[in-house]
């Protein structure tokens, strides 16, 4: 397993552009309430940086590890997803959703079916359920089961994140568990959007929202760095 320092001085380079877009985007803080091409383009730029990164590593590299090709392509739905939400009090939330639920499947292939890990896969579905049943009061028309299905959809994804971290064997890697912690902060990420928007009015809303949106997406795009040794180890399980 590579050590985590050794990942950091070797990757840690190629997300500054990463960094210093998700800064832009705090230090500007355009207003929502008047969506624009510019707007949704400084949303979308940390994103892009995450295209650059998987990019950075070479064509050889996403030629030959499927995972990096799902995750990357997840990033292009994921930045598609933005940018409809720009405009979503203009109608386009559920387009914004529907990119986000393909972003979801696309990683959930990326991360894989082995090991099954069932444990993990109750476990988030317990905490996808009550968000659901917490959520189902304040649906109505289409949104009561569009919700439900992308609950389920992005439940499915964090358990196949969460269920390559096997800690009480060496079957993992720090990767791995950065796509857990990734897919972990991604549905915190999207229940606060959901609350905010169907329930009552979260505190610092966006701050919450955006933060821990980036933060997943940086994790989830960092898992690709070691993903043949996450193949091979879900060959071995």
């Amino acid at each position: 397993m590579v050590s985590p320092v050794t990942v950091v001085k070797a990757e840690g380079p190629k997300l500054v552009p990463f960094f210093k877009a998700t800064c832009v985007y705090f230090v500007l803080w355009l207003p929502t309430s008047s969506p624009s091409w510019f707007s949704a383009l400084i949303k979308c730029l940390p994103i892009f940086c995450l295209w650059v990164f998987l990019l950075a590593h070479g064509v050889s590299f996403l030629g030959a590890h499927s995972s990096a090709r799902k995750i990357l392509a997840g990033l292009i739905f994921s930045s598609l997803g933005d940018a409809f939400l720009i405009w979503q009090e203009q109608g386009y939330f559920s387009h914004g959703l529907l990119m986000f639920a393909i972003t979801h499947i696309l990683y959930s292939s990326a991360f894989g079916m082995k090991p099954l890990n069932l444990r993990a896969g109750l476990v988030i579905g317990v905490v996808s359920g009550i968000s659901y049943a917490l959520l189902y009061p304040y649906l109505s028309g289409p949104f009561t089961y569009l919700v439900g299905v992308y609950v389920a959809i992005i439940g499915f994804m964090a358990w196949r994140a969460m269920a390559g971290v096997q800690l009480t064997n060496d079957l993992w890697t720090w990767t791995q568990l950065s796509a857990c912690l990734g897919a972990v902060l991604f549905m915190v990420s999207d229940l606060a959007i959901a609350v905010n928007k169907f329930c009552f009015p979260l505190p610092y809303s966006r701050a919450i929202i955006m933060a821990t949106y980036y933060a997943a997406q940086m994790l989830i795009a960092l898992s690709a760095v070691e993903c043949q040794d996450a193949e091979v180890a879900r060959k071995i399980a």
